[in-house]
């Protein structure tokens, strides 16, 4: 079963949606026990980095989190979610994140009259060091986007996927059983569906 953090967040019924779609039990939920006792979590959302975290930080879920982490669970941050796991955001100065991943999350420039602020739409992956995530996958393959904020990882080792929007954005990163994605892959078409199931599918082979 995956469980699905429920903090409040917008879009995270797309996301059981998509999981539904892939054959997948999916459970959303902020129960202490379900969350621990899951096979893999999500923490999806779309929202102010600053609201989130005191979401976060009210429903308990700041240590559990960290606890699911620290067991070896696969998590997958998505959109808002991956933001979330790192140090701190432009977004909201003074508010902490989770700090599971060293980084920050910068306001896209506003250097390009081309560019629309927030960036909503497709655009191409890179894949720097391509991860598990993207096995299956072709570089250059498009995924839905929906920000206006953008990681900036500091190690650049578990950046798996990148994109360019005014800058070089680290859309998705991968460090031990810790996976994110800026992306959504639950509005990705085939593309995000194939991300989905490679991460249903971590440690169910071999």
């Amino acid at each position: 079963m995956i469980a699905i953090i429920d903090y409040d967040a917008g879009n995270i019924k797309s996301v059981e949606k998509a999981l539904l779609m892939l054959g997948e039990e999916a459970c959303i939920t902020r129960d202490k026990e379900v969350l621990l006792n899951a096979d893999k979590v999500i923490l999806p959302g779309v929202g102010a980095f600053g609201n989130a975290m005191e979401k976060i930080h009210e429903y308990g879920l700041y240590e559990v989190i960290w606890e699911i982490v620290r067991k070896g669970t696969p998590f997958l941050g998505i959109c808002l979610g991956l933001q979330l796991l790192f140090e701190e955001s432009e977004e909201s100065p003074g508010v902490k994140g989770l700090g599971i991943l060293p980084g920050k999350i910068l306001r896209i420039p506003d250097n390009n009259s081309s560019l629309k602020i927030p960036q909503i739409g497709w655009n191409s992956l890179s894949f720097p060091n391509k991860g598990k995530l993207f096995e299956g996958l072709e570089e250059g393959c498009y995924v839905y986007f929906v920000h206006s904020y953008y990681l900036k990882a500091e190690e650049e080792d578990i950046v798996t996927a990148a994109t360019e929007y005014g800058t070089t954005i680290h859309a998705s990163v991968e460090k031990d059983n810790v996976f994110a994605c800026q992306f959504h892959p639950e509005k990705s078409s085939a593309v995000g569906l194939k991300i989905l199931e490679n991460f249903i599918r971590l440690n169910r082979e071999g």
